[in-house]
């Protein structure tokens, strides 16, 4: 029986119920002060949001099916390989990850695919393990939790604007598959540290405001390094309506046009060029049609896809939002369905 087109959801997180162990770093930033084991910590394999991320088949599609979820593609939760500092380590949990997810999603693909989890230590290796992940796993791209964590204390941070990574960034265009920017929490080690702003501040951490924070500094980074210059088809997403930067365009291109600005800096166009030619922003956890609203006149509305971010936000709720989203019935159906569909090549008819 042909599926019932609805919605298609593009940042879904999903865990290996035998692989809990890099989550353990940051189980305690969930929920400050509760009193319940987090994932990674403690019974881990039994907290109901442990249990609602390794599922897939049972009550994750009952409500897809319930609610006019269509497709989603499901990526390993934050930090995933990100918060691994030993890079051998690391590469193994991308691995590992990644021959699992495809698995997983091999058992339903009408409904289900996977972005590949990637460990950045090395951008040849990433690139390596992405076109294993695409060509062989039949992944849709690359799902990267912000910056790379180094060093015996947790405290380094590698970002991928830098040459060692072109390497990456040539086979991500190659390959023709985008890469997912997603936000994470900072690492034991960082937080501990006196420089740590958010070290006396812990209520600031999570997607409320430290996630935007730290993700859009690396996605301004990563746009005005001259990458899409020199690799102008690679595309990247960012979650939550784009972290706060499509609200920021006017003032980041008006300081970054003035000449003695432009002189010295490393890309050749603005902020605005590459966020209608490279960036697409996903609704994920971002549930206001005034704010997409706002993406679609500075972005347009090809750069605009919905997506829920479940199990940290409700299928019921993302849907039951998207019911009220009052967009011409042509970009609705976009945003919806088209653009994922276009851009991450998915096997779905338009």
């Amino acid at each position: 029986m042909a599926i019932p087109k609805g919605t298609i959801a593009v940042e879904e997180a999903v865990v290996n119920p035998n692989d809990l162990d890099f989550l353990a770093d940051v189980a305690s930033m969930y929920a400050p002060g509760a009193t319940s084991p987090a994932p990674g910590t403690g019974d881990s394999a039994h907290h109901a949001l442990a249990q609602k991320l390794a599922d897939i088949h049972d009550e994750r599609l009952r409500k897809m099916n319930a609610e006019g979820v269509e497709y989603m593609l499901l990526s390993v939760t934050a930090p995933g390989c990100q918060g691994v500092v030993d890079p051998v380590r690391a590469q193994a949990l991308a691995t590992k990850s990644n021959d699992w997810l495809a698995s997983e999603v091999g058992r339903n693909p009408a409904r289900f695919g996977g972005l590949a989890a990637l460990s950045m230590h090395s951008g040849a290796e990433a690139a390596a393990e992405l076109r294993r992940a695409v060509k062989e796993l039949g992944m849709f791209g690359a799902l990267l939790n912000n910056y790379q964590c180094t060093g015996a204390d947790g405290r380094g941070k590698t970002f991928f604007d830098t040459p060692e990574y072109h390497v990456f960034w040539e086979t991500v265009q190659q390959l023709g598959v985008p890469v997912y920017m997603h936000p994470s929490y900072p690492t034991r080690g960082d937080l501990a540290s006196p420089e740590s702003q958010y070290g006396p501040r812990k209520h600031l951490l999570g997607a409320a405001v430290q996630f935007h924070l730290d993700l859009s500094f690396h996605l301004y980074a990563l746009i005005s390094s001259g990458i899409f210059d020199r690799y102008p088809r690679v595309q990247v997403v960012a979650g939550h309506l784009g972290e706060g930067i499509p609200f920021n365009l006017w003032r980041a291109n008006h300081w970054y046009n003035k000449p003695v600005k432009r002189e010295a800096r490393p890309s050749v166009e603005d902020y605005g060029y590459y966020f209608k030619h490279n960036i697409s922003v996903t609704t994920s956890g971002f549930y206001s049609t005034q704010g997409l609203k706002f993406c679609v006149n500075e972005i347009g509305v090809d750069r605009c896809i919905f997506s829920i971010d479940y199990p940290y936000d409700k299928i019921e709720e993302a849907q039951d939002w998207w019911k009220t989203v009052d967009l011409p019935e042509k970009e609705k159906v976009a945003v919806a369905r088209e653009n994922a569909i276009r851009l991450f090549k998915l096997p779905l008819e338009i």
